[in-house]
């Protein structure tokens, strides 16, 4: 009875460990490219916890106290009871780490559950056989004691037996969608890549196309391989005339290998900058990196490029497709914006096409320099694809905030500014660029950015100093990750006092709803910090 005890406690715990490790499993892709590795390794402190009690116990049970009947039944309902409290502790881990991003139980989740149970249930099955061994039953305790310790690694482990399997799931509907796409000769492909940007820059191409065209556009961030088969397989059918591949990538190749896959004709880099310098290795890895999609495309292809950003225009493209170049900054491009101008209501801009001397004004709900790009670009291919100027106008003024990229939004008694899906260091300070042109009282809430390498502290600073510079509060999450961000604050002597500081993010709703003031309430919130990375 005490046994069964100890496994059903033990299963407790390896209940929600379980759930979490399939959870980091998940947002880290299964550890492509070791990003689940990685991500173990920097939270290693998880392994500091209540289970090396366990441990400790269950080690002295098999060479000390393995033929003390009443010692060794007290000590695994001591055990038990901490299995319980784990678990416990586990579940409330859990609640917080998934209020952005959730586990989705998919059937490759689903796979995985079914091989870790098994492997659990080995040394459970084994222990009930041997019940009548004190010894054999303490050495089991202790192997089962270690698995559920080291569940991270168990998941892994699940992960490598299932491997094969995935494999041929992955090529099978891999050959689906290619024979999908080789069936269908008429079809636009259109690809988007770049450091920053490209999710919205592809949900506005698709909302501006669509005014003329049935357009498919990849859902959500599904920027991967799997992302783009099950959107073929899934999404695409007959009436598709053009599908709008996100192309996202961690290290070099990865680009070139989506474009392989889907063919695309026409492409449009958004901009280069740091994101993922850690998995590239170097600024010029990513430069590199994203230009496989422009070197990709066929020789009667069409790319679509922005001489404001140094890393493209120093760029010297291998292949002869025909660039459109876009700018707002630069005179001599074929789409340029001026005049633009931003409030609460959205940004109003004029447009000038190269060969026609006529300034047209556009209208939009977005906000931020940043999404006039991305609007460029998208009208740079319009007229590519003979749609008319008003036709254009029209679409512009009806495209759809991106959900969590500098998403206006009315709470309570405050705007709240969402920028909250990710964080860079040119969408932080595009972001801060956004929140200082609206009226009225400024707060930024941010936990910094992260994956940036090296020069993450240095680029957090800087993200400090130009908080400085738009906003009236800075609400830091997290105390130890936004040391450089308010070293950068004060560096630019900014008041100390409404420096507030938060370990959870829900914390700060209350405290901008109190802020005292006769003026309306603008809260930025950058970047909400992935569950990889949260502080506890």
């Amino acid at each position: 009875m005490i046994i069964l005890i100890y496994i059903l406690s033990a299963f407790f715990a390896v209940f929600y460990k379980t759930k979490r490790s399939l959870h980091m499993l998940q947002q880290n892709l299964y550890n492509e490219n070791n990003r689940y590795l990685k991500w173990v390794r920097k939270n290693s402190k998880q392994f500091l916890d209540f289970d090396l009690v366990v441990l400790a116990i269950s080690l002295i049970g098999v060479f000390v106290i393995f033929d003390l009947e009443l010692i060794s039944s007290l000590c695994i309902l001591v055990m038990s009871a901490i299995w319980v409290f784990v678990g416990f502790k586990w579940n409330k881990v859990i609640e917080n780490d998934q209020n952005k991003k959730k586990l989705v139980v998919t059937a490759r989740i689903k796979r995985l559950i079914f091989t870790i149970s098994i492997l659990y249930a080995i040394p459970s099955i084994i222990l009930g056989i041997y019940i009548g061994n004190p010894k054999m039953v303490w050495i089991l305790i202790f192997i089962l004691s270690l698995m559920v310790y080291l569940n991270s690694f168990i998941a892994f482990l699940a992960v490598l037996i299932n491997h094969p399997y995935e494999r041929g799931v992955y090529y099978y509907y891999l050959h689906q969608a290619k024979t999908k796409l080789k069936s269908m000769p008429n079809l636009k492909v259109v690809g988007i890549t770049g450091s920053y940007g490209k999710t919205s820059s592809k949900n506005i191409l698709a909302d501006i196309l669509n005014v003329k065209y049935n357009t498919l556009p990849t859902p959500r961030n599904l920027n991967t391989p799997y992302g783009l088969m099950i959107t073929i397989n899934n999404h695409m059918d007959k009436f598709t005339e053009i599908f709008i591949a996100e192309m996202g990538a961690y290290v070099r190749g990865e680009i070139k290998g989506l474009c392989n896959f889907v063919k695309p004709k026409y492409g449009i880099l958004t901009r280069i900058g740091t994101a993922h310098l850690e998995s590239f290795g170097s600024e010029e890895n990513i430069q590199k990196g994203k230009f496989e999609l422009i070197e990709s495309l066929p020789s009667d292809g069409v790319g679509v490029l922005n001489r404001d950003d140094p890393k493209q225009v120093s760029y010297e493209l291998k292949n002869n497709v025909k660039i459109l170049w876009i700018g707002i900054d630069e005179e001599d491009v074929d789409v340029r914006a001026t005049d633009i101008k931003c409030n609460h209501d959205g940004t109003k801009f004029n447009v000038i096409f190269k060969g026609d001397k006529k300034k047209y004004e556009f209208q939009t709900k977005l906000l931020g320099k940043h999404n006039v790009y991305n609007i460029l670009a998208a009208l740079a291919l319009g007229r590519e694809f003979d749609i008319s100027i008003s036709d254009l106008q029209q679409s512009v003024k009806k495209v759809k905030p991106v959900e969590h990229r500098l998403e206006l939004k009315k709470l309570s008694n405050f705007f709240m500014i969402d920028d909250a899906y990710n964080s860079n260091p040119v969408g932080a300070e595009n972001a801060c660029k956004v929140l200082g042109m609206m009226p009225g009282t400024k707060v930024v809430v941010t936990p910094g950015m992260i994956e940036l390498g090296e020069k993450e502290n240095e680029y957090n600073k800087t993200f400090g100093e130009q908080i400085s510079e738009v906003a009236d509060y800075a609400i830091l999450i997290g105390e130890k990750k936004t040391k450089p961000i308010k070293e950068g604050l004060l560096t630019k002597g900014f008041d100390k006092d409404r420096i507030i500081v938060f370990n959870d993010v829900r914390d700060a709703y209350p405290f901008i709803e109190k802020i005292a003031t006769d003026k309306d309430v603008y809260a930025l919130f950058e970047n909400d910090l992935p569950d990889t990375y949260n502080e506890k």
